[in-house]
């Protein structure tokens, strides 16, 4: 999430493929009133109508995707920042661990506003992973990648029940706990709603990572992002291009068979759903999430394209400080604490809400770096990163 510097352009096809990202994901953040499902009870027709297209458009496109790039990146960062230092002759490892626990921090502080819906915790547990291989070669890399994204788990529990049809999927109470916590946001009493949030929510949040296939997804895409790195992907090159264009190509003609696949398994019982179901939904997810990217790479050698996103290279740069303030700015919006809009907003004013809340943060991470050098939760993440060096 923090920008480091290696190559300018390449930095900024990474941050405005960073700053889409956060875009997307407070896009799908808005519609889902930050896990608060609470919406207008008798809309007009056409309305109604409108919605139900908004809320299919914007899911299709964004809804575990934009995660899925974030997670990507995210992998993609710790390559800059473990070269910088192996370049110093230094192991980053370790000052990367302590950097997991300050995420810790800025996911708690996330957590507080936004109930049950927190990614940085997951981060957190799953980054355990890049430190582990950090020094593997690129092909142990990215075998553990493929390995991690073919969602063993899932065809475990898959082949067990198939072995004996008594085996089912550990019970984690995800629904009890989510709507424990919407209980608690519902009843306005702030102090309630950020304890429950911290404490519950997150456990919520990671157990429901965990149905979903989200862990195994996640340690695939950091080390993904690690082997791009390794292998400079994001530098502007003729023959990087052709590898973003053969993805591209891949990726798209997969998507569509991967979908069909998941819309069939999911006809079937409860236990091929939460395993099977759940591999191909991640498989197709993922398959969009290489089309998206390869697509933005390569539309971001257009000096058009590159004018046009302009803006989101400031609003990757300061991809945390966005993350956690739209959390902040949502919770005010549509809970009971706040102006408690969620009842008067289906996904059509939800999204507009959404667009507006995005432009003004674009606006204000353009002043910022105009007047500093990072955004203000990214300048304490390195600082407290750094501390007891030089660097802080």
């Amino acid at each position: 999430m923090e920008r480091a510097a290696l190559n300018t352009s390449r930095i900024e096809v990474v941050d405005a493929l960073r700053g889409f990202a956060v875009m997307a994901i407070i896009l799908v953040h808005n519609l889902e009133h930050f896990i608060f499902p609470v919406y207008p009870t008798d809309p007009p027709g056409w309305l109604h109508i409108l919605d139900q297209g908004t809320f299919g458009v914007v899911f299709a496109l964004f809804a575990g995707k934009a995660y899925a790039i974030f997670a990507l990146l995210f992998g993609f960062t710790f390559y800059i920042q473990t070269s910088n230092q192996k370049k110093l002759g230094k192991d980053f490892g370790y000052r990367f661990l302590w950097r997991l626990v300050l995420l810790a921090g800025f996911a708690t502080l996330n957590a507080a506003f936004f109930p049950a819906g927190d990614v940085l915790l997951l981060f957190v547990a799953v980054g355990l992973v890049l430190f582990l291989t950090r020094n593997w070669s690129d092909k142990a890399l990215l075998i553990a990648a493929v390995v991690f994204l073919l969602q063993p788990v899932e065809w475990y529990h898959y082949i067990a029940n198939t072995v004996n049809p008594a085996h089912t999927l550990p019970d984690l109470k995800v629904g009890e706990m989510y709507a424990e916590v919407a209980e608690y946001t519902q009843g306005g009493n702030f102090r309630e709603f950020i304890l429950c949030n911290i404490g519950l929510g997150q456990k919520a949040s990671l157990f429901w990572a965990v149905n979903a296939g989200r862990c195994f997804q996640t340690a695939g895409l950091f080390l993904l992002g690690f082997y791009i790195g390794r292998k400079r992907l994001f530098v502007p090159d003729e023959t990087h291009y052709r590898f973003w264009m053969k993805t591209l190509i891949v990726a798209a003609v997969a998507f569509a068979p991967l979908f069909a696949l998941k819309e069939l398994v999911m006809d079937n019982g409860a236990i091929v759903q939460q395993t099977v179901g759940t591999v191909f939904d991640m498989w197709q997810k993922l398959a969009f999430t290489l089309v998206l990217v390869s697509s933005f790479v390569l539309l971001y050698r257009s000096r058009k394209f590159s004018a046009t996103v302009g803006p989101l290279r400031s609003y990757g740069k300061m991809s945390l400080t966005n993350y956690i303030s739209q959390s902040v700015i949502g919770a005010f919006i549509y809970f009971p604490f706040g102006l408690y809009l969620a009842p008067y907003c289906g996904y059509t004013a939800s999204l507009l809400i959404g667009f507006c809340t995005f432009l003004l943060q674009v606006g204000f991470s353009r002043w910022w770096l105009s007047h500093h050098k990072q955004g203000p939760l990214e300048y304490l993440w390195h600082k407290w990163t750094w501390i007891g060096t030089n660097k802080a």
